[in-house]
């Protein structure tokens, strides 16, 4: 999940339908925390001051060439409390990563670079990688990393203008890196309101994006909150709920969209 924008429900989006296919379609998920903020095992019930490992590490130890001071081998996986899905979760240290950036003659290439010599990655039939709510290395590491991304749009008209943008930054990616895989699977309209303004820019977004658009559109669901609260998945916490019913209906069309080949990031 992509948005350079903070607040545009890429956390939730990735928990939920994670813990969707987990549940309901019996997959093997792993959720990548790629933001310092750390909010994604939060939501999931994982307390990352209690997780020694990180996602830095999957940045940091193609650096380390002494093996007395490289990080433990293998990727710093973390069960959640749905069978079958894990998690690899962040927190601040993640942000001092671009710190590093003079070590590495390719410093946007070390997450690549970690996933594709990681067997652990087989196990898993999805990998959600959920990015930083803003441009920079950290960003660009997850793009180079993944073949597909969904972009999450809050209907307002500054949402629309940064979708336009992350869609050229993403065209940039796959000229400037040759990485002629990486393309938009679909972008997922949210916090949807019965307003003018959310309608125009539900209107703009179909005439931008008339493949890719969801045809699930998220609206702002209390019950959802409540359950990341406590450390739930909708599905646990609120089944019926309409906010449930509608994540699972875009977990559904993500699964469509992107079909099992392997683990797809």
């Amino acid at each position: 999940m992509l948005n350079e924008k903070g607040g545009s429900a890429k956390t939730t989006l990735v928990a939920s339908i994670g813990a969707y296919l987990a549940l309901r379609r019996g997959r093997r998920v792993l959720g990548v925390d790629m933001d310092p903020q750390g909010q994604l095992g939060k939501v999931l019930g994982v307390d990352a001051r209690r997780t020694p490992r990180s996602s830095i590490e999957l940045l940091l130890d193609t650096l380390l060439g002494d093996a007395a001071h490289a990080p433990p081998a293998g990727l710093p996986l973390v069960a959640t409390r749905i069978p079958r899905f894990d998690v690899i979760v962040a927190s601040k240290e993640l942000g001092l990563a671009p710190a590093f950036e003079r070590e590495d003659a390719d410093p946007t290439g070390r997450l690549r670079r970690k996933l594709d010599v990681a067997s652990e990655i087989q196990r898993y039939d999805y990998v959600l990688v959920d990015a930083p709510p803003s441009f920079g290395t950290l960003t660009l590491n997850v793009l180079r990393a993944v073949d597909e991304v969904v972009i999450p749009v809050p209907l307002t008209f500054l949402a629309l203008d940064g979708c336009a943008e992350l869609a050229r930054t993403i065209d940039t990616v796959r000229s400037r890196y040759a990485h002629a895989a990486l393309r938009v699977t679909m972008v997922v309209p949210t916090f949807h309101r019965r307003t003018r303004m959310a309608e125009e820019v539900l209107e703009a977004l179909r005439a931008r994006f008339p493949k890719e658009l969801a045809q699930t559109v998220v609206g702002y669901h209390v019950k959802i909150d409540e359950a990341q609260s406590r450390g739930l998945s909708i599905f646990e916490y609120a089944p019926r709920d309409r906010g449930a019913r509608v994540l699972a209906a875009l977990a559904q069309e993500l699964e469509a969209r992107a079909p099992l080949s392997g683990a797809a990031r």
